[in-house]
Formats: C-alpha cells, structure tokens, sequence
C-alpha cells in the first residue's frame, strides 16, 4: 500500500515556506492506519522491546497502537507540567528558543528495552531529547520508530548509533 499517497500536503503551514505533511488523512483511513501499524511492528520486532515511547501528541497515536500490536506497554512524554507524579525532565533547543518534556520516574524499570516511536523525525531534537529521559530512567534504547523522516533536515544524525525505522521519506 502506498501510504505516502495518504498524506496531505499544506503548503505555507505553520508558516510562510514550510510544506506540512499532515497525517490526519492517514489517520481516517482504516486500510492505510492498520497498514502503517503492521509496517510499524514488522520491522521493529526484532527490536524486542519491552516498551514503547511516544511523545505527546502525534507519538501517543502512533506508539499506543505499536505497543497494543507487538504486546508491550505504551509510556507517554509529555510536555512540561502534564504528568501528575515524581519526573525526570530535559530542556531542548527549538527553531526559536526552548522546550521541555518529562517522563515519570517510575516509567520504565531499569534496564528495560525502549522503541521510541513518533510520527516524523525533522531535525531530531524531541527524539534526542526524550532519549535523554531514557537514559536518566536507566532504560535501554532499542531503537527508534517513525511514519515519516524528512531527510534533508538530517535529523537521524543527531540520534544515537541504534536502529531507526522510517516508512516514508521525504
């Protein structure tokens, strides 16, 4: 299935230049969700891991339906102030200034073999900044998992030396 000819693209969004890759018609569709979700847990299997990561929001679409398929637990990151108990927190670089996101510590037992799943990868900083927050939960990073990569901002060169999945480029 082609999965790319599902995503919409909008010109100028959220700003003059930018061309969005917006998965919500990917996401209506059963055939082509149910779809990138196989081609999610196909090639993250041999991964093993015991739980999936996907950061608020996009990544809770995408991880919570990978974690129910391959039989592991679903841990959110959120953004700053969402989660009610004890944190572990990492402030990254943005385009224009900073953000910080946050994972219980209690999340993932040490140890533990993570997928960090979301829906696109651009420049890499949300994904290097939540393996950040695995490494202060003394997790173990599996790999990575995306819908999307967008090549030409090179954002797998700033991820560790670990398997990372892409199901479209652009």
């Amino acid at each position: 299935m082609d999965i790319k000819a599902l995503i919409r693209e909008i010109p100028d969004f959220p700003k003059p230049g930018i061309l969005f890759r917006d998965i919500t018609t990917l996401l209506r569709h059963p055939e082509g969700l149910r779809y990138t979700i196989d081609s999610l847990a196909e090639k993250s299997t041999d991964l093993a891991p015991d739980y999936i990561i996907g950061m608020e929001s996009r990544g809770f679409i995408f991880g919570t339906a990978l974690a129910c398929q391959m039989g592991c637990g679903f841990i959110p990151v959120r953004k700053m102030g969402k989660l009610p108990a004890a944190v572990h927190t990492v402030e990254y670089d943005l385009e224009y200034g900073t953000d910080r996101l946050q994972l219980h510590q209690d999340a993932i037992a040490p140890g533990s073999r993570v997928l960090i799943v979301d829906d696109l990868i651009a420049t890499g900083g949300t994904a290097a900044a939540t393996v950040q927050l695995v490494e202060q939960s003394q997790g173990e990073l599996a790999g990575f998992a995306f819908v999307i990569e967008l090549t030409e901002l090179k954002g797998r060169d700033r991820l560790p030396d670990v398997p990372i999945i892409s199901l479209i480029e652009y």
